[in-house]
């Protein structure tokens, strides 16, 4: 009796799940040189062993996330009131470039790459903050992304008159913020849940779509009553007030894998390259109409007011499809699902409802559907990185993964710009507009197929959810 309960013991130990710890160390020992050659021949290569290691950190984190509680809820705030503040500004900057246009300052081709330099540099920072994010954690990030945040848009009002100016502080300064804050409320909420990451992460990112929305309606309110540089320096008071504390008590739950700051044999999975791929295409058309909007309105003859109630539906909308593309996710379509169906409805909305919109009605029609489809896409796309390359991962792949948004964050507004000047600028009408909305469609539009062809790949039966 006494051997079969040792026996039974000697089982029980050799099928003990292993720690983290210890699957972290074996990455390590994988990773290890060695002089001498292999003795057996079938046996895998250090690189294969240590991408199996890495797999099985991932998905132990996975299943012992809390998904839930206090301390995970209080992320989730703390992460919405950032993202209030920093897409929020980002998506309202349409409002500012409009009232800096009919200032004469520069034209919209040249101010709109002040807003894409913002959003620009949330990508080309991106792989050196995921390395970051692991050597100094969530709440020295956070913090020093409201300093830069803060500090930017205080500068900025006394750089209203001046172009390079409004480059470095509007532009370079506040991009700085933005890309450590991003960077913060994408991975840490992906540590404290699993079943619900997609809702956790829908209402982060609805903070931004809300922040836009109130946002935009105070700036086209600051211009009008204070002037554009008192509205700049109220923005930064604001963002002190209120970011700070959120930034305090945002921190991790555990520090991402500092051993790779770019993960080269990533590019070997094919999933990973359609999600790289169909990003940097993705983000092309994302800030056209949020930019252009208030402009579009003008050239209807609409209002001043009538065009920042524009973009302010449009990040309401945007607020509601990251709340929507959560839910959709966890309980109806998964993660990859709902990043196609997001990607057809841009690229739809684009193609056919904007250059069809010649009057008030169809145009706040096309505003609600594409705003809540951009808003969709920032919400879904770190739950299908999380999903598929795993959270260990994440900061890592994700990181990969929002540098290639570098092109166009940079570039998508600035092109519609050049392509409006091309066809006659605002002047000509709204039909001048419409050769920049086909090119951004066109480029949705390829961002979908490619995302179609990573569900196909991963399964033909188009009603499994996934």
């Amino acid at each position: 009796m006494s051997l079969s309960k040792q026996a039974v013991l000697e089982v029980d130990i050799s099928e003990a799940r292993p720690t983290v710890r210890e699957l972290e160390d074996g990455i390590e020992l994988a990773r290890l040189p060695t002089s001498e050659p292999p003795k057996n021949d079938l046996a895998p290569d250090p690189e294969t062993l240590a991408a199996s290691t890495a797999e099985d950190v991932s998905r132990l984190l996975d299943e012992e996330a809390p998904d839930g509680g206090r301390q995970a809820w209080l992320i989730v705030g703390c992460c919405t009131m950032l993202c209030f503040w920093f897409v929020g500004t980002t998506y309202s900057w349409g409002v500012l470039q409009g009232a800096l246009v009919a200032d004469h300052l520069a034209p919209a081709s040249t101010l709109a790459f002040v807003g894409s330099i913002a959003v620009s540099m949330l990508s080309a920072l991106a792989i050196l903050n995921s390395r970051l994010f692991g050597q100094i954690g969530a709440r020295p990030m956070a913090l020093a992304g409201v300093a830069f945040m803060s500090s930017s848009q205080l500068l900025a009002g006394f750089a209203t008159k001046n172009v390079g100016g409004l480059f470095v502080t509007a532009g370079v300064m506040m991009g700085l913020g933005v890309s450590l804050c991003f960077m913060v409320i994408s991975i840490t909420p992906s540590q404290y849940f699993t079943r619900r990451k997609g809702t956790a992460l829908g209402i982060v990112y609805s903070g931004g779509g809300f922040g836009g929305a109130v946002i935009s309606l105070a700036l086209e309110a600051g211009v009008r009553n204070l002037g554009v540089p008192w509205t700049f320096r109220l923005v930064g008071f604001l963002m002190l007030a209120t970011c700070v504390p959120a930034a305090w008590f945002v921190r991790e739950r555990f520090a991402p894998s500092r051993r790779e700051f770019v993960d080269w044999s990533l590019f070997k999975d094919l999933d990973f390259v359609a999600l790289f791929v169909s990003g940097v295409l993705g983000t092309f058309p994302l800030f056209v109409p949020p930019f252009f909007l208030p402009l579009y309105a003008a050239s209807m003859k609409l209002s001043t007011t009538t065009g920042a109630i524009l973009v302010c539906l449009f990040n309401f909308s945007s607020a509601l499809g990251r709340l929507a593309t959560g839910v959709l996710s966890d309980r109806l379509l998964g993660p990859i699902n709902t990043l196609l169906l997001v990607l057809s409805i841009t690229s739809l909305s684009l193609l056919v409802l904007w250059p069809t919109s010649v009057s008030l009605g169809p145009l706040i029609f096309f505003v609600l559907i594409n705003g809540a489809a951009s808003g969709g896409f920032f919400a879904i796309m770190p739950t299908v990185v999380s999903t598929v390359m795993g959270t260990q991962r994440m900061a890592v792949a994700f990181g990969m993964i929002v540098t290639g948004w570098g092109g166009g964050y940079l570039m998508g507004a600035p092109t519609a710009g050049y392509l409006l000047a091309a066809f006659g600028g605002s002047g000509e009408g709204i039909k001048a507009y419409r050769p920049a909305v086909f090119w951004a469609g066109g480029m949705a539009l390829a961002a979908s197929a490619i995302v179609a062809a990573l569900r196909w790949r991963k399964s033909p039966h188009w009603k499994v959810k996934m």
